[in-house]
């Protein structure tokens, strides 16, 4: 079959346009369905016509979901962690329009582990010479700005990593960050501390919404994590922060705690 040849999705039957193919394992998804697939799930390249056909099922079961989701708390300020603390669950989502974003609707209890870090970007500043050319002051002078992420490890059938960016655009700054934070020189220090605050909050608060604490989770999970009161661990094997099972080995790996 050549370049030019006619292609059809394997899902909904249309005509793919010339660029708008979306390559499976064994077919072909035009870009309609494409958008129809979770955020984030990225392993559309290695997935079958049928296991796209099986997540697109669970795709539409989700939008119920989403009808009947009531945020009571809402984490974070451009993509947002909204929680549904009577049912237990959560959505991480930038979206306005929910029915028609269709963020995946999961339970607490899906969070396996919760990280936070911060991506530094290096810019240098110049000036121009008495030619008019972009040279570099002396000693050299850089800017730097900084991204807030949160990354949540997630089990999941179609994905295991949630990874989203708290601030809606980059923070600059005229120094580099500091061991020890920014001096009172270094500017932007308030939106800083306000966005590193921010993914410290939503790494606590998921962290205890995972086994049911605080206000987090259903009540009938709090009384019942609080009664018996067990100690959570992290496994060394897979890292997620989990309860130990009855033979005091990791609940998703398997591996002894």
């Amino acid at each position: 079959m050549g370049f030019f040849d006619k292609k059809f999705c394997d899902i909904c039957g249309d005509k793919i346009g010339l660029l708008g193919n979306r390559k499976l394992e064994d077919g072909n998804l035009c870009k309609k369905c494409a958008a129809k697939l979770s955020p984030w799930f990225s392993e559309r390249r290695n997935s079958t016509v049928e296991e796209i056909k099986e997540q697109l099922a669970y795709r539409e079961e989700n939008r119920e979901a989403v009808n009947v989701f009531n945020t009571t708390r809402s984490l974070g300020a451009y993509t947002k962690v909204l929680v549904d603390e009577d049912q237990g669950k959560f959505m991480v989502t930038s979206a306005s329009n929910l029915l028609e974003a269709n963020p995946d609707v999961m339970d607490l209890s899906q969070i396996t582990a919760v990280r936070t870090d911060i991506e530094e970007s290096e810019t240098e500043e110049k000036t121009k010479d008495k030619d008019g050319k972009m040279v570099s002051y002396m000693p050299r002078r850089f800017k730097y700005s900084y991204n807030f992420f949160v990354t949540l490890d997630v089990n999941h059938p179609y994905f295991d990593e949630i990874r989203f960016r708290v601030n809606s655009g980059s923070v600059s700054t005229g120094n580099k960050r500091a061991r020890a934070g920014f001096t009172t020189r270094d500017l932007s220090m308030r939106e800083f501390e306000k966005y590193d605050k921010m993914t410290q909050e939503i790494k606590e608060y998921l962290e205890n919404a995972r086994f049911g604490q605080g206000q987090a989770g259903t009540k009938a999970a709090g009384a019942a994590a609080a009664a018996e009161a067990p100690v959570k661990k992290v496994c060394p094997c897979c890292g997620a922060v989990t309860f130990p099972d009855a033979n005091g080995c990791c609940e998703y790996c398997g591996s002894p705690l």
